[in-house]
């Protein structure tokens, strides 16, 4: 729902955009790149309202206006019953690494666990998540990225 400058825009640690609360649903645009590329520091969601016993997955995929669609984290493990405050949140230490999950009251260590994780690049396109097993029925999650423009001009905007 809102997106504001951080340290300084494209010099400094960029900006960070956040979404409303919503549904885990395939295919779901969450965020839209415009204006260039961007270099995606922290990514992660949290559980608003806790979640049923769907075993829902989920991965993150950005589809680019130049280039073909590409998943960049694997499929986390299951979602089933996380709690409210609970955080999914993403390493980037590999293409192929499945997002981390954590049973926390909205608190968890930040970062990857491997000193190759320095974040991910992204085209100008769409970021949307693939879920798997899924959407739950009643658990709602807000995401939030920080990420650093790599020209001037570029936005994210939110798509809920």
């Amino acid at each position: 729902m809102t997106t504001f400058v951080m340290d300084g825009g494209i010099d400094g640690y960029g900006q960070a955009t956040s979404t409303g609360a919503a549904l885990l649903v395939d295919g779901t645009t969450v965020f839209t790149v415009a204006g260039g590329p961007i270099r995606i520091v922290d990514l992660f969601s949290m559980v608003i309202v806790g979640g049923d016993a769907t075993a829902a997955t989920l991965k993150w995929n950005a589809d680019g206006t130049v280039g073909a669609a590409t998943d960049f984290t694997a499929a986390s493990a299951a979602l089933t019953s996380l709690a409210a405050g609970g955080i999914v949140y993403n390493n980037f230490t590999t293409l192929s690494t499945a997002p981390v999950i954590t049973q926390t009251n909205g608190v968890a260590l930040a970062g990857p666990t491997a000193a190759t994780g320095g974040g991910i690049y992204v085209p100008a396109g769409i970021i949307k998540m693939v879920i798997g097993s899924g959407p739950t029925v009643t658990a709602t999650y807000q995401h939030f990225m920080r990420w650093i423009p790599m020209a001037r001009g570029v936005t994210v905007t939110p798509a809920f």
